[in-house]
């Protein structure tokens, strides 16, 4: 019967004035929907080779001894420790970050871990000319580069129509789309020649598009769809890991964010709003499981675990997920949000529930500013 709907529509093909292109794609559709037949053959060895795979990795992970390896957003939070992960297995390290101050800091202390020889370089990555010039000095001081960490990020919180100037959230696609493109840019014929390594920081808002988060959730989609799509084009020379985490132990889970006129500040009452009572990864164990990844080669890193979960259900019940946030992020009327951070805030004490939830560096609203 296949075979017969299959020659049917073939000759309405041949015999028909309607235009080819919509008479292939009609094909198109009714081939689509019937090759997902093929699932039920295909998966089993496709897990298969992909269990082989990732017992191969558990067996044989990169040795990053002495390796090279260039870290944006150093200073503090997931670069902080990832530095750190990378000092315990003697990699050299070249830091980045605006706050030279703080990035001397983490760098004696990673030297004290293990690291043979950092290399600290205050540039910002929105600006394509400090890119050039910290992958250039990491590979003039090292001779080589294998393995680039994009990690440095800005979050914004805030309600879209309440923002006065779209233009003020210009940085959010600067600091987090072009701060990870340009550095891949100009490093990227230094890790062609090692075979080197990527790792770019996603998020799990650009599955799940969070509200208060507009610019941020569509910065972290471009970032995801952007490193997909050059894995397709670098097919093996150059491996890359994208991480899809949740909520982690940063300066953002502090309270830092840009506020509805594009200014930083420090707001832990709208952290607890929009964190609510979702629990908080530390950076410690985030960032060694993303060395981990990205040393056994593995494409896609979600931490914590159970948020691939919530994207299976975004994916396969968008109107769900849209109704529990909706819920979970309820706007009061007039649109102001300080009478629900208040709550927040008072839920979160009454129960005790802060501090089973958030790792306890989260409970002062001070950072790092030099």
């Amino acid at each position: 019967m296949e075979m017969l709907s299959m020659l049917k529509i073939g000759y309405t093909i041949l015999r028909s004035e309607t235009p080819a292109t919509d008479l292939v794609n009609t094909f198109m559709d009714w081939a689509a929907r019937r090759s997902l037949l093929l699932l039920a053959v295909f998966l089993p060895p496709y897990y298969v080779y992909k269990l082989t795979k990732s017992a191969f990795a558990v067996v044989a992970p990169e040795d990053v001894a002495g390796k090279v390896v260039l870290i944006t957003g150093a200073s503090s939070g997931i670069g902080e420790q990832i530095a750190y992960q990378y000092a315990k297995k003697g990699a050299r390290l070249s830091l980045v970050a605006r706050r030279e101050a703080s990035l001397h800091d983490v760098a004696a202390k990673a030297k004290d871990i293990g690291s043979p020889d950092i290399l600290v370089v205050a540039g910002d990555v929105a600006n394509p000319e400090d890119c050039k010039r910290f992958v250039q000095a990491t590979v003039e001081h090292f001779g080589q580069l294998d393995h680039l960490v994009n990690n440095a990020g800005v979050a914004s919180v805030c309600w879209f129509e309440e923002v006065p100037d779209v233009a003020d959230f210009k940085q959010v696609l600067a600091v987090n789309f072009w701060g990870a493109v340009h550095p891949t840019h100009c490093a990227l014929p230094h890790l062609k020649k090692s075979g080197g390594k990527i790792f770019v920081n996603s998020s799990a808002a650009a599955v799940l598009a969070m509200p208060r988060m507009s610019f941020y959730n569509a910065s972290k989609a471009a970032v995801l769809n952007f490193f997909e799509t050059l894995r397709i084009e670098l097919l093996d020379e150059v491996g890359i890991t994208i991480a899809t985490p949740g909520w982690i132990e940063s300066e953002m889970t502090k309270g830092k964010h840009l506020s509805k006129h594009g200014t930083v500040e420090v707001d832990q009452d709208m952290r607890d709003a929009q964190v609510g009572v979702l629990p908080v990864v530390r950076a410690e164990r985030c960032a060694e499981a993303i060395v981990d990844a990205v040393c056994r080669g593995r494409r896609h890193l979600t931490v914590p675990l159970w948020y691939r979960a919530l994207f299976l259900w975004r994916a396969l019940a968008p109107e769900v997920g849209e109704l529990s946030q909706r819920v979970f992020y309820r706007r009061t009327a007039g649109g102001h949000d300080s009478d629900r951070q208040a709550k927040a805030k008072r839920f979160l004490e009454a129960t005790g529930t802060k501090g089973l939830l958030q790792p306890a560096s989260l409970q002062s609203s001070d950072i790092k500013r030099e």
